[in-house]
């Protein structure tokens, strides 16, 4: 009786292995799940880049309102009549700002000066 519950115990262990670890076995299933989820968020984000792409490119396509934009904020440019002012972040704690050498430069400028427009 102990033999054949030993042997009927081998076979199961032998019938279950497939089951759990073979080429279709659960732990291939929950690891190609897990992957199906990875890709599936990957495409959301790419889904997402896409979108925002096509929406570029038909902003682009529609007007000059987008051409102008990226011309100002990618490229510097300014409209003839128009005068760039910089205003610099300030500077952290503790971080030395070095002194202005021109005391011309360091000068508030007048209100002829300020209206002046940007020499070509």
């Amino acid at each position: 009786m102990r033999w054949l519950a030993v042997t009927l115990l081998v076979l199961i262990v032998l019938l279950q292995h497939p089951l759990w670890l073979g080429k279709g076995g659960w732990l291939r299933v929950w690891d190609v799940d897990r992957q199906l989820r990875q890709q599936q968020d990957t495409n959301k984000q790419l889904e997402m880049r896409n979108a925002g792409l096509d929406a570029e490119v038909r902003d682009l396509k529609q007007g000059y309102d987008a051409i102008e934009e990226r011309a100002r904020f990618e490229l510097g440019m300014v409209r003839q009549d128009e005068v760039f002012v910089q205003i610099p972040d300030k500077p952290a704690s503790g971080q030395v700002v070095a002194p202005v050498a021109d005391k011309a430069a360091a000068r508030p400028a007048t209100a002829k000066e300020a209206v002046k427009p940007a020499a070509r």
